[in-house]
């Protein structure tokens, strides 16, 4: 039996279609208004201008999670981030992991050192850092994107793994690696995914 659609009822539709599109701009809109107050430290549109602050635009929408839940927890720690971390909701921490996520990531800055990004090459190599932060290292799910992140902020995080002060999702690879790394090694690799392009 072949059925027929009035025109009404094809009229109803496309009206609670467009009805619902202003619903989820404001929706985007409240995200965005939110989010701004991140930008005093994160840098507007996500991307850091801040020393020892990370970049959060193109961050993996799992892993922004994964670290607002260690903050709020108290496994993470830092100053600045606690008393934020307390006033936010589960659906908050929803809505920045997919707002930050979709932002354009920072490109890498011009290299001033490109034997440094050769040696922070062969170490990434060697260290099978691709293996979980891919080959491209823009991270994926609740695994961080290392490329154009700010160096001194990839130098400090690997220390802190290393001397055992930072916890949170992957912290027993990370630590095993970041353990057997030497100074100018993690000073190697942080210049050269820094400045990955």
């Amino acid at each position: 039996m072949r059925r027929q659609f009035s025109w009404s009822a094809i009229g109803a539709l496309s009206l609670a279609l467009i009805a619902f599109i202003p619903a989820e701009a404001a929706d985007n809109a409240a995200i965005k208004e939110k989010a701004a107050a991140c930008a005093g430290c994160h840098g507007e549109n996500g991307i850091s201008q801040t020393e020892n602050i990370p970049s959060l635009a193109g961050q993996p929408d799992q892993f922004l999670q994964w670290q607002l839940v260690f903050f709020r927890a108290g496994s993470r720690k830092n100053d600045q981030m606690q008393p934020i971390v307390e006033e936010i909701t589960n659906e908050d921490i929803r809505n920045f992991g997919a707002y930050f996520a979709s932002l354009t990531p920072p490109k890498g800055a011009e290299d001033g050192d490109p034997d440094l990004s050769k040696k922070g090459a062969q170490v990434a190599t060697g260290r099978r850092c691709a293996s979980c932060h891919t080959d491209s290292y823009a991270g994926t799910k609740a695994v961080a994107r290392l490329a154009g992140q700010r160096e001194e902020y990839l130098v400090k995080a690997l220390h802190d793994y290393k001397a055992g002060q930072r916890v949170g999702g992957g912290v027993a690879a990370m630590a095993d690696v970041a353990y057997h790394m030497s100074d100018e090694e993690i000073t190697a690799v942080s210049h050269y995914l820094a400045h990955l392009k």
